[in-house]
């Protein structure tokens, strides 16, 4: 079939109208002529025979006229064993392969390697009926199993009539001839392409996330759960731990395959990405964490069009891993740059703006990728997820502008770091009383933490909550009419809402200890300050109290420092009854 041809009628930067001879669809690749080489554009708009498309690359040099083929599919990605532990930029280019400092434009390189050879094991019998998504086999990638299935794209079921043996295979080689029920044979190999803004339903059922994920951070897990399969979003001033906060996250989280996509950040934080992540250990295997890794990489010089691409990216290659079974964490940073993007384009298509000159429409898309996100339960009854964990730039730490507003409509967890916090040295900057779970009122995360953990969890979770808030409240009349002109019993209560901040929500990433708390140990640690927070102190004035809550913040501060239930931790153990002990009332 001959492809539909063009040319270029007028130029905004990188929106670029086109004229065309044929027909052409939404979201369509194109390729545009531009001097000595070719620029990628994807079709955003059609009026009659007008596209309007955006260019993924600098449109410098190109001229009316300009000769441009639509290659009649939408931008796709090469799925495959290799994917992990690669730099992709957002159309699935592989860095390591581009010479120079700089991207050169128009360059584009293959994705997978097409000589490197997988050891095949068949999983699969001939004769087996399957489906899109169904394993036909695995190879290892690195130490985890890499599941080759039928192509999404296949429709209805198929029967296997032929499956290759154990043996070394290349991607492009033939593994597989599955037949229809009319009889036509497609021959399969171990790859296969996806258009990134079509999401993978290949899946039996998505049910509402019902546990949840642990991510050995405190301030998380403790107050403000993420379910496994859930969505959440970090909004924060420059300079807040955002990044930090990521990276422990990646870490420690109950992942088996971790992806980031760098949307528009700073080329020097998407270069310490590349720097730091190759030298992270990987608490569960031992191995390097970029092992178990994919970097999508996209930084703010680069044209806006390529932000875009780079989230659509990102969560295609999770989806593809979550049809394998496997728990995907999906870190996007940051969902403001590509929210830019989108009202760059916007306002160049010069369509009806919304607040702060977003598209109308922000809220749909933000929430239309956000559902993308979730838990399946697989065609063969095995089960994979995405955990969805975005961060947000906004503008002066502004919470109430656009994107912040639209995200928080869609995503479950919203912690909300605080600069205040950042400023005072309290990480993770996680404000304790702006951020929320929305699944503590789901029952099902409720019954799995009553198992988990233990009964009444969550109304311990809020009861803390309730300590931090109140504290806060008295920590403000304090500062108003003096330490000396509040009884001490608001001292008390600002103090025990402090013993729950230093020892429960602050948490130090870079000590080899702290910077993961399982769950036994949180809710240990936990019960233990609660149960000081119900306790009655006997105070002459608010320094004996403020001394003796130091006391106990530093003893406790030293447990979080030791190993769990060794003699060590044991001894600070037995201090801190000692401690209670000579200022509790009986």
């Amino acid at each position: 079939m001959k492809n539909t041809i063009g040319k270029v009628t007028s130029i905004i930067s990188n929106l670029v109208a086109v004229q065309v001879d044929g027909p052409v669809a939404q979201n369509e690749i194109c390729m545009i002529e531009c001097e000595d080489t070719k620029l990628m554009a994807e079709v955003i708009k059609i009026v009659g025979s007008k596209a309007y498309t955006q260019v993924f690359e600098s449109t410098r040099g190109l001229k009316i006229g300009s000769h441009v083929e639509f290659q009649g599919h939408m931008l796709e990605l090469t799925l495959g064993p290799g994917l992990l532990s690669r730099n992709f930029d957002g159309l699935q280019n592989d860095l390591e392969k581009m010479d120079g400092v700089f991207l050169k434009r128009g360059e584009y390189t293959q994705p997978l390697d097409t000589e490197k050879t997988w050891h095949f094991i068949p999983t699969a019998k001939e004769g087996d009926t399957v489906e899109a998504a169904s394993w036909l086999g695995e190879v290892k990638e690195g130490w985890l199993p890499h599941r080759i299935m039928v192509p999404f794209k296949s429709k209805g079921s198929y029967t296997l009539k032929w499956l290759a043996g154990i043996g070394d295979y290349t991607i492009n080689d033939h593994i597989a001839t599955i037949v229809d029920s009319d009889g036509n044979e497609e021959k399969l190999t171990m790859s296969q392409k996806w258009p990134v803004k079509v999401a993978i339903t290949a899946y039996d059922n998505k049910p509402r996330p019902f546990k949840i994920m642990e991510t050995g951070v405190r301030a998380i897990d403790t107050f403000n759960p993420i379910a496994e399969g859930g969505t959440g979003f970090i909004p924060g001033p420059f300079g807040a731990g955002k990044t930090v906060l990521q990276h422990g996250i990646s870490k420690q989280a109950e992942a088996d395959v971790i992806i980031i996509a760098a949307c528009g950040e700073r080329a020097n934080e998407v270069v310490e990405i590349f720097t730091e992540f190759p030298h992270l250990e990987d608490p569960r295997s031992g191995r390097k964490l970029m092992e178990r890794t994919t970097i999508i990489c996209n930084t703010s010089n680069m044209p806006v069009a390529a932000r875009e691409a780079s989230v659509y990216t990102g969560m295609t290659i999770a989806e593809y891993y979550r049809s394998m079974g496997l728990k995907v964490l999906l870190l996007a940073d940051s969902t403001s740059r590509w929210a830019q993007a989108l009202r760059e384009m916007s306002n160049r298509l010069e369509e009806l703006p919304g607040a702060d000159a977003f598209p109308m429409d922000l809220p749909a898309i933000i929430s239309n990728y956000y559902a993308r996100a979730g838990f399946v339960y697989l065609n063969n009854g095995q089960t994979g997820s995405i955990t969805f964990l975005g961060t947000v730039s906004p503008a002066g730490g502004n919470l109430k502008e656009p994107v912040t507003e639209a995200t928080k409509k869609t995503a479950r967890c919203f912690y909300a770091l605080a600069q205040s916090r950042a400023d005072s040295k309290r990480y993770p900057a996680i404000d304790p009383v702006d951020s929320y779970s929305k699944y503590l009122e789901y029952p099902e995360i409720v019954e799995y933490l009553d198992e988990r953990i233990e009964k009444g969890w969550v109304e311990k979770v809020y009861k803390g909550k309730t300590v931090v808030q109140r504290g806060k409240e008295v920590n403000d009349q304090i500062n108003i009419l003096g330490d000396d002109g509040v009884p001490v019993e608001f001292h008390d209560r600002f103090w025990k809402s402090e013993l729950i901040d230093f020892v429960i929500l602050q948490q130090d990433a870079f000590d080899k200890i702290d910077a993961n708390c399982p769950l036994e140990r949180q809710k240990f640690m936990y019960n233990k300050i609660l149960d000081i927070c119900d306790m009655t102190f006997d105070f002459k004035n608010f320094e004996e109290c403020a001394t003796f809550y130091k006391r106990i913040i530093n003893i406790c501060k030293q447990m979080n420092y030791s190993e769990y239930e060794s003699e060590e931790y044991d001894r600070y153990v037995g201090e801190l009854a000692e401690a209670i002990e000579e200022r509790k009332v009986a």
